[in-house]
């Protein structure tokens, strides 16, 4: 078993809300091994960061306060910084959608998509998509993000990817995998869509492999209702909560990667 086929089963370990009922499972271990109020303390503890994350206003707060921040590209700062090529990134792919009666983007790579191919209209620029088969697929996907990105985009805005990469895993190989491509085009400067959450880890990836980057960021996090209505716990708030956390944590883990790597005295590198 690669190594990376463990990365899911840490994360949903790490994430809400398996790590807060396994906190919960423990609270109640202690109060019946008669530690009542550390056991109580856990298990409230746990449900009440358990509806906190459930809230949409959680993820809202997260969103703007423990990641990088970026703001919409516009055509003029694509120009200025001289971008050859619009780069996304694959998000996710349903192994079987059985209306279509094959393998369809998942919602979020249908929205990356969406918004890239707009971009690439309204400035002139060719795509690149890089997707391969996520280290968490379904043994019944057998086709990659990239094929059926391709073939989506093709049918459904009569658009061609000019680049194609379709065996990487997740984001570091997403920049490792595809900078070869671009580069033997001369490609150098790209504007990178992703999610705005999953923005600071994807552009530290495509930096570290010599890409000059211009986030072209998407579906941010953004409040829906009455404030209210915010802060109520609903399975759509731990949604939108989920994809900030892995990001956050995900970001940890980077940072903790690359400080094992320098020397002492050593400048910081870019995580990926």
């Amino acid at each position: 078993m690669e190594l990376g086929n463990l990365k899911p089963l840490l994360t949903a370990l790490a994430m809400p809300p398996l790590s807060l009922l396994l906190l919960a499972a423990l609270g109640v271990l202690l109060a019946l091994r008669e530690r009542q109020r550390s056991g109580l303390a856990l298990v409230v503890l746990s449900l009440a960061s358990l509806a906190l994350l459930s809230s949409h206003g959680m993820a809202v707060w997260l969103a703007r306060h423990a990641l990088a921040s970026f703001q919409p590209v516009s055509l003029q700062r694509l120009v200025t910084d001289r971008v050859q090529a619009i780069v996304v990134l694959g998000g996710g792919l349903l192994p079987l959608a059985p209306e279509y009666g094959s393998a369809q983007p998942s919602a979020e790579t249908l929205a990356r998509l969406r918004y890239a191919v707009w971009l690439g209209k309204q400035a002139g620029l060719p795509l690149a998509f890089s997707g391969g088969v996520g280290w968490g697929a379904s043994d019944r996907q057998t086709t990659s993000e990239a094929e059926v990105a391709q073939h989506v985009v093709q049918q459904d805005s009569g658009v061609t990817l000019r680049w194609v990469e379709s065996k990487s895993h997740d984001t570091t190989e997403n920049a490792r995998l595809l900078a070869p491509l671009l580069s033997a085009s001369g490609v150098r400067r790209v504007a990178l869509v992703t999610h705005a959450s999953h923005m600071p880890r994807a552009v530290a990836a495509f930096e570290a492999v010599g890409l000059v980057v211009t986030p072209a960021p998407m579906g941010f996090v953004l409040p829906l209702r009455q404030p209210l209505h915010e802060w109520l716990p609903s399975s759509v708030g731990l949604q939108a909560s989920q994809p900030v956390l892995r990001e956050i944590l995900g970001g940890w883990v980077a940072r903790l990667r690359w400080d094992k790597r320098q020397p002492v005295g050593a400048a910081p590198q870019p995580a990926n």
